[in-house]
């Protein structure tokens, strides 16, 4: 028996994410006294593969060929449930990202597993059952979901557990598994990526804007915010659909969903549907003009005034505070 977990790459180069969800694997592993086995898809250089044995895996899978060169949901799941009967792994474990909400499912289908997606803390065990903590109805609460089945497939949400290094030697080894044709039924031509300087999904600060700043002339004051603490920017979807900033950075229920350890929302009234995309964020600020915004009800720190006026404030704060 053993824990699988599956581990994304950018181009072939491992992201924060990815050394959360093995940290969240390597946990569970040694509470069951199990071995962990990472697996990795698509052409990573042997030195990048070796950075995850810091994290406490021995054994590293390398699936590359030609047919796993770009990101195909139903060939990746293939190769993950191959991985997974190979390694007669109890337990696979993957991120909550835009590709893990795509390959979870599939994965849980191929191995009659049970399935907990939006993971946000460690399981609770009770051998063979798992209890574990994850977000619902759109991130607005969180619900305890019981696995009792023999394979048991858990997502873990972004920023969700903290990196715990353990470095160990590891041998990587590479993994032959070709998906069927019919795994490709489906072909994704290209994948444009955001070129943020920082990574909205990923992002421990997100700094976030809506029509308060009237236009985007003014969106200066979230990017020089977001400079000066090294955050992401974000806006809400009235701001995107009006094209003042790119589809990209929208979050919410219909656009992306972040959970960083501080959301910053400045000119943004904290509609419904733009709280399920940020309710998962562990500090939550908000700046409005309006003192009955919805938002308010939400946040754990609020400044009543205008963003004109109070933003260009903070960031000097931060400035100064920096150069000091």
């Amino acid at each position: 028996m053993s824990v699988l977990v599956f581990v994304e790459n950018i181009e072939g180069i491992f992201k924060k994410s990815a050394f959360e969800v093995i940290s969240y694997a390597k946990a569970i592993a040694d509470t069951i006294n199990q071995p962990l086995v990472a697996l990795s898809i698509g052409d990573v250089k042997d030195e990048n593969l070796k950075d995850l044995s810091k994290y406490g895996t021995t054994k590293i899978l390398s699936a590359d060929s030609e047919a796993l060169k770009s990101f195909t949901n139903q060939a990746y799941a293939s190769v993950i449930a191959a991985a997974a009967k190979q390694e007669n792994s109890s337990i696979v474990i993957l991120s909550n990202s835009f590709s893990g909400k795509g390959l979870a499912p599939r994965l849980a289908a191929k191995l009659s597993a049970g399935l907990a997606d939006g993971a946000v803390e460690l399981p609770t065990i009770e051998a063979p059952l798992l209890r574990v903590k994850k977000t619902a109805f759109s991130g607005k609460a969180f619900a305890i979901t019981e696995l009792n089945s023999a394979i048991k497939v858990i997502a873990l949400n972004a920023n969700a557990f903290e990196l715990r290094e353990k470095p160990v030697e590891a041998e990587v080894i590479k993994f032959e598994s070709e998906p069927s044709s019919d795994d490709f039924d489906i072909i994704v031509k290209e994948i444009v990526r955001a070129t943020d300087k920082v990574s909205l999904p990923e992002a421990e600060i997100v700094v976030s804007g809506g029509r308060g700043l009237k236009g985007p002339e003014n969106w200066s004051i979230i990017e020089e915010l977001a400079e000066a603490l090294g955050a992401a920017t974000a806006c809400s979807k009235p701001v995107s659909d009006a094209g003042w900033r790119p589809h990209s950075e929208h979050v919410g229920q219909t656009g992306i969903a972040v959970s960083p350890n501080l959301y910053i929302a400045i000119g943004i009234s904290g509609a419904i549907q733009h709280l399920a995309g940020i309710s998962s964020s562990k500090t939550i600020v908000v700046i409005n003009k309006d003192p009955e915004a919805p938002f308010f009800k939400v946040a754990d720190y609020g400044i009543v005034g205008d963003a004109f006026d109070v933003v260009p404030k903070i960031t000097a704060a931060i400035k100064a505070y920096k150069n000091s």
